[in-house]
Formats: structure tokens, C-alpha cells, sequence
């Protein structure tokens, strides 16, 4: 069976030079050394020899390709771990397990959010149609999670020639709600506070945190020989109402670019690019997709468009953090799905100072961005990995191009190396073969576009999988191809790790407000009744929540009647809109209930149609807790979850002390508010003062630019909204604090 022969691979040490595992290739003995017979020649050919550059091994490699193994290797997607770990998104599945249930073999009709497909089992997969990257979703333990990719290449060590299967992860070091396409794995490797909260624990305590990361991200993707990661966001956050909000570091650009300097070397394992015992990073989403259109997000029609309204905005904000990447030697780029909104923006510069030329087209796609500025200018020499789905279903700017034509204008007219979405091998040929069999005698194109931009050829292919083959070959996949299942498990379980990030967790929660009830010492709650209750816009998550919250505040005596509490301890966590689909208005981001809001027309302009919004069931509650614990002189606590720049108002009113966390562990936050831990965090971002500053007007327009982050908004905003401190934008609490970028208090 696979897992056997997975786990008994056998290891050459060459004293001098990488080690050697293989299951089934031959290894070739010359001048001392090892290696291993990668190309099937049986000599130590420039694709074998290891003492040789990588690029240089790789461009060897794909010479000897066949047309079909090199558009394999155009492609990346989903793939399913064995029949052990189901997942609802498969459909007509049915597997045959191997011995260990980590690798199906079973065919599958598989459909998501970016297209349907149906597929063969995995040898079939590797061996006929030679894919090569696939993306995996699964939350498996780190052994079973090594124990199956070791398998996947076992499988491929079959093949006549031997391309390890790079299998590419969101990033799973980090705490949230487990969502498809988002963040698909959590808890399992040592587990930090969301993005947001790293920043905000950055912002406190220094670079260290991240460092501390990264290192552990490191260590534990690499022991389970997960190699690609589709991390992280170098996106400045400037619209609030974008949902992808949770995935960035907030809306400094300084802060990410000192994130992006830190992390990509120890991620990679060297400031030179990814090294044998690194993995490769992924920066997403290039240029930048903070600049939506109030909101809207390009996973779906409305939110399609990149809107740059203010002069200079994409190189002051937006571009900064890819530069620190590309500099930093990132192995590739993922362009997002949008487009430039050229009638709605603003003259903006490339790096060189010369208005860039804002063409209509999605950014994978775009060949002035990927072609001319960011390999061009920003002199990046890695490769581009599109974002899933751009062929069929987020297809901004080449709809009226069909699949083969949208594959080869990314490839050979933008300069993307690798799609992702399905493995569209048959799309891939034909655009291969149309270059040479006269189908653009008899069919027309759009203006403006020829057929040498939609078509593939031999020199396009060899450059595209030249570049992925060159990382895999810097990663030393090719020669240690295989990792030791069980010390997966015990590096992944590194105690130092586990309280590194569990530090992290504290050093992320930011303390907005404090009556000086906090720190709650045993003197001040010492005969004392305490409620608790946790909302969630799931009534049943929110019964959970209160339950686990119950449990984790130990001694203190609790009443379950907030009418008899002294203290009342609320954790209030939001949730806005739908990933993937569009809201009917612009996403909510006040903490509300039943809130009548407008409706929003094609061309993102507010209707006189309204619905109702719920971004927190029991909001109203909240005033009513409060009340009551109030009369009795008693005192009200609470923690906000911040994926989003929330609206804070309906909260902050009611309390006497308020924290905010970023998918920030419950017990970290009692840490703090027990006095456990001195809060030390600072907000990643700004939180708007309400809807007066996101108001869109009936053109589309919202009076805060889409394009600048909080800290900057003021220097647009109308007079009349400004105080007389000439702020108009953040919130502004009861004891006079504005809740903006960089604010935090302590004990």
C-alpha cells in the first residue's frame, strides 16, 4: 500500500551536499556523491545534478517535457485528501480508501465557488494528466497530513519523469472561523491570533512577535513537508467594508512593509529566496485589494472594480508592501480577481512616476501591472499564481475571450506562470494547438486583441514551467522528497511554539476604554455576582460561547440573572455578509439588529428599497444588561472580535470598560481583563465614527474615499463633519478617546 512504502522511503546522506530520500527512483553513485535519477536518464545529467543552480536545472527539465506534461503544470486546484476527511463541497463521490484513508482514489464530480469538474482518483491525477500543484483544504493532524503528501509523491516517483506534487495551503497559523477559500485550516499547528491581532500585538510589543511567527509557520509547514503557502495579504486595508479585512495586517502601509521584511525570510529561510528547509511564499493580492468599491468584494460582478478616487492613492498605500516583498526575494505573486476602475479613478503613478495606463482588464490579466511594473520595474524574478477561479467564474475584463483564450492571454500576453481554478488541461492544449492549426483563420477576435496574445507556444510553456520547477528545485523537493510522519507531529507540537502564539494572543487585545473597573482584581470582584453572556449573530454559537465563557472565569460567583449582577462580563462577535456572494446593500458594519438599510442598484449606487440587518443577534439586550447592572452602581465589560472596522456605538454607550480583540482567544482576553496580563495592544486600524462617514451618495460615491486607509480620511472628509479638533472619521468614545490607528491604553 502507498503509506507503506511512504513511510519505508530510504535516505541517501551526502556529507557535503542535500539528503536523498526516494521510494522508487534509482539513485545514481559518482564522484562520492549521491543523487537521484529525476529525468530517468541514468547519468548525472543537468536535471540530476544537485550541484548545479536551480533555475538552471529547471530549465534543463523543461526541455525534455512533452507538450502535455508542460500544460500539466499550468494548473492548480483542489484537491481531496482521502475518504478519512470528507468534505461537503464534493459531490457524486464515491472512493476507495488506501491503507491508511489519507489519499483517494475514488472519482469525483467537484464543485465550488470557482467551477465544476470532474475528476479521476489521485494516481490517475498525477500519472496521465501530470498535475503538479495542487491546493489542499483539509484541517488533517500534522502526521496524517505528512503521512499523505509523502504519498502524493510516491505516486509521482512512478512517473517516467519525476516532478514532486507541490501542494500549496492558505495559511493555517492563525486563530478564526474555519471558512472555504478563506482560512480552510486552523488549530492544529501552533495557532496565533488573527492577522489583525498580530499586527495589533506588533504594534505593542515589537517585530518580535511576528518573527516569533514565522519561524513556527516555518517549522511546522515544512516538518509535514507542506511547501506553498498562499500567505500573506500585503493588501493595506482602505475600504472598511471589504470582508477580506480579517486577512490583512490593517491599513499602515509602514507596518506592513516591516511584516512583509520580516516574515518572507524566515518563512522562506533566507533572505535570498526559499532554501531547502524553507517554504515558499505566496504574497497576495497584487497590486493591492484594499481599493474596492465601497466594499464590494471582485469574488462576485459588484465588487469587480479597484477604484483609485484619490491622486497618487496606489503607490502610497497599496503598492508599498509588495515592494518590501519583491525585495525580500518572494518566490510569487498572486494577482487579485479586480480590475482598475479607469472613469472612477484618479491619476495614479507606476514606479517610476509615469501615469499608468489603467486598462480595464483583471489584474492576472493586466499586462501593464504584471508585465511592465511588476516584473518590469519592481524587477521581480519569481513566478505568478493567479487567484482560483479567473478562467471561469471571475473572469473581470476577458468575458467576451472563451476558456483557451483567457488561459493564454494570462500566460503568454500577462506573464502568469500558473492558474488556478481547475485543472483545465484540455483549454490548455487548445490554446497550444490554435496557434498553429488555423482556427484564427475562420475566428475573429476582439479589437485591439491578436492571436499571439490568446495562444500558448513552446517558449511560453518552457518559461512558465521553468519558473515553477525552479522553486520546487530551490525548496530541495526533488532530492528529500519525503518527511518523517511521526516527528511532524512532535515538531508541530513544539511547546515553545504553543506559548509563543498563546503570548501573542495577549499581546493582541487592545484596551479601548476603562473607567478603572479593569483591571479585575480579586478585591474588586470579592463578593460580588458576576454575569456573563456571549453574543454571536448565531443565536445557537452564541449558547456556546456563553457556556465555554462560563467555564473560563472560574472562581468568580455568577448569577445567571443580569438583574442581581454587580459586574456584567459581555464578549460581543459580530459577522457581517457572505464571502462569496454579494449583500443587497453595502456590507454592515454597525452592531445592530433589525437595522432598515438601503438597497444597492447594478452600478453600486444606493435604492430607495430597503431590507433588514442583523449583524449581532441580541444588540438590544446589550442596552438592557447595562441598565440594569447600572442601577444597581454596578459595572459593564466588554470584548468586541474585530475581523472588521465595526461600528462601535450600540457597544461602547452601554459599558464602563471595553476591549478589542482580533480573533483573539477568550482566555487571553480574561488574562487581561483579570489583570493577568497588562494590555499592551494597539489598533491595527481605524474605526469609523458611524454611517454619516461611509455614506454613499447617489452617483456611487462614498464621502470617505475608498482608496485611503482611516488614519488619512480626515484630509478628504466634508468640513461640516469635522470637530473641533478637525476630526471627522474615527470614533470617538464617551471619555474622549478616538479609536484610531495606533490607539491603545494600559493599566
Amino acid at each position: 500500500m502507498a503509506k507503506k512504502a511512504s513511510e519505508n522511503f530510504k535516505l541517501y546522506h551526502n556529507p557535503n551536499g542535500p539528503d536523498i530520500t526516494t521510494v522508487a527512483r534509482p539513485i545514481i553513485e559518482a564522484d562520492g556523491l549521491y543523487f537521484k535519477d529525476i529525468d530517468g536518464s541514468g547519468t548525472v545529467s543537468p536535471v540530476n545534478d544537485w550541484r548545479l543552480p536551480a533555475a538552471e536545472r529547471a530549465a534543463a527539465y523543461a526541455k525534455l517535457m512533452t507538450v502535455d506534461e508542460k500544460i500539466g503544470q499550468l494548473f492548480i486546484s483542489d484537491w481531496r485528501m482521502g475518504p478519512k476527511y470528507p468534505s461537503a463541497r464534493l459531490q457524486g463521490h464515491v472512493a476507495t480508501p488506501d491503507e491508511s484513508g489519507v489519499v483517494d482514489e475514488g472519482e469525483v464530480r467537484q464543485k465550488t465557488i470557482f467551477g465544476e469538474q470532474y475528476l479521476p482518483g489521485t494516481t490517475t491525477l498525477i500519472k496521465d494528466w501530470f498535475a503538479r500543484h495542487t491546493i489542499v483544504r483539509e484541517n488533517a493532524q500534522p502526521e496524517d497530513m505528512a503521512d499523505y503528501l509523502n504519498q502524493l509523491q510516491a505516486i509521482a516517483e512512478e512517473c517516467q519523469r519525476f516532478v514532486p506534487v507541490s501542494v500549496a495551503s492558505n495559511s493555517r497559523n492563525e486563530n478564526g472561523e474555519i471558512v472555504f477559500g478563506m482560512n480552510d485550516a486552523g488549530g492544529v499547528f501552533p495557532t496565533w491570533p488573527g492577522t489583525l491581532g498580530i499586527a495589533a500585538a506588533i504594534k505593542g510589543s515589537g517585530i518580535e512577535v511576528a518573527d516569533k511567527w514565522a519561524e513556527a509557520t516555518r517549522r511546522s509547514w515544512e516538518a509535514c513537508n507542506l511547501r506553498k503557502g498562499y500567505m500573506y495579504m500585503a493588501d493595506c486595508m482602505t475600504d472598511p467594508r471589504w470582508q477580506r479585512s480579517y486577512g490583512t495586517f490593517g491599513e499602515d502601509p509602514d507596518l506592513i512593509c516591516q511584516v512583509m521584511e520580516h516574515i518572507i525570510p524566515r518563512i522562506q529561510g533566507s533572505e535570498d529566496g526559499v532554501t531547502a528547509n524553507g517554504v515558499a511564499v505566496t504574497t497576495k493580492h497584487f497590486p493591492g485589494g484594499g481599493a474596492r468599491e465601497n466594499g464590494f468584494d471582485p469574488h462576485y460582478a459588484a465588487g469587480q472594480w479597484n477604484v483609485y478616487a484619490t491622486p497618487g492613492s496606489l503607490q502610497k498605500y497599496h503598492m508599498p508592501g509588495f515592494k518590501v516583498a519583491v525585495a525580500k526575494n518572494t518566490s510569487s505573486i498572486m494577482p487579485y480577481y479586480s480590475k482598475p476602475a479607469a472613469a472612477k479613478s484618479a491619476p495614479q503613478q507606476d514606479c517610476e512616476g509615469n501615469e499608468v495606463r489603467l486598462d480595464p482588464y483583471g489584474f492576472a490579466y493586466n499586462r501593464v501591472f504584471i508585465h511592465d511594473i511588476l516584473r518590469g520595474q519592481m524587477g521581480f524574478k519569481g513566478y505568478v499564481n493567479s487567484d482560483t477561479g479567473i478562467v471561469h467564474n471571475m473572469k473581470w475584463g476577458v468575458e467576451m475571450l472563451d476558456e483557451p483564450e483567457r488561459i493564454g492571454f494570462a500566460i503568454h500576453n500577462s506573464g502568469v506562470d500558473l492558474i488556478s481554478g481547475l485543472f483545465d488541461n484540455e483549454f490548455g492544449r487548445q490554446a497550444y494547438d490554435r496557434a498553429t492549426n488555423g482556427y484564427y483563420d475562420t475566428h475573429t477576435l476582439p479589437e485591439g486583441i491578436t492571436p499571439d496574445m490568446v495562444t500558448l507556444n513552446d517558449e511560453v510553456l518552457d518559461r512558465a514551467v521553468t519558473r515553477t520547477l525552479t522553486e520546487m528545485f530551490q525548496l530541495g523537493m526533488f532530492e528529500n522528497t519525503y518527511r518523517d510522519a511521526k516527528k511532524a507531529a512532535e515538531i508541530c507540537a513544539n511547546a515553545q511554539d504553543w506559548a509563543n502564539a498563546d503570548e501573542a494572543h495577549r499581546q493582541s487585545v487592545v484596551l479601548l476604554k476603562n473607567d478603572g473597573i479593569l483591571p479585575l482584581t480579586a478585591e474588586k470582584t470579592a463578593g460580588k455576582k458576576v454575569y456573563a453572556e456571549a453574543f454571536h449573530k448565531n443565536p445557537k454559537a452564541g449558547e456556546a460561547a456563553t457556556a465555554a465563557l462560563k467555564e473560563m472565569l472560574g472562581d468568580v460567583t455568577l448569577t445567571e440573572d443580569y438583574n442581581e449582577a454587580d459586574i456584567a462580563i459581555l464578549f460581543v462577535n459580530p459577522s457581517s455578509g457572505e464571502y462569496f456572494n454579494a449583500t443587497a446593500g453595502y456590507l454592515e458594519l454597525d452592531i445592530c439588529e433589525g437595522k432598515e438599510v438601503p438597497n444597492v442598484d447594478d452600478l453600486c449606487r444606493p435604492m430607495q428599497e430597503t431590507h433588514l440587518e442583523t449583524t449581532l443577534t441580541g444588540t438590544h439586550k446589550i442596552a438592557q444588561i447595562a441598565a440594569a447592572v447600572h442601577a444597581k452602581g454596578g459595572k459593564v465589560i466588554a470584548n468586541i472580535n474585530f475581523p472588521l472596522a465595526w461600528l462601535v456605538g450600540n457597544v461602547e454607550r452601554n459599558v464602563d470598560a471595553l476591549t478589542a480583540g482580533f480573533e483573539t482567544y477568550p482566555a487571553a482576553t480574561l488574562d487581561v481583563l483579570f489583570g493577568r496580563y497588562n494590555p499592551t495592544g494597539k489598533l491595527p486600524i481605524t474605526l469609523p465614527k458611524g454611517d454619516e462617514v461611509l455614506a454613499v451618495n447617489e452617483n456611487g460615491v462614498c464621502i470617505s474615499p475608498n482608496d485611503v486607509p482611516g488614519f488619512d480620511k480626515d484630509q478628504f472628509m466634508p468640513a461640516e463633519l469635522k470637530d473641533e479638533n478637525g476630526k471627522a472619521y474615527a470614533y470617538r468614545d464617551s471619555a474622549g478617546n478616538y479609536y484610531e490607528l495606533n490607539f491603545g491604553l494600559s493599566y
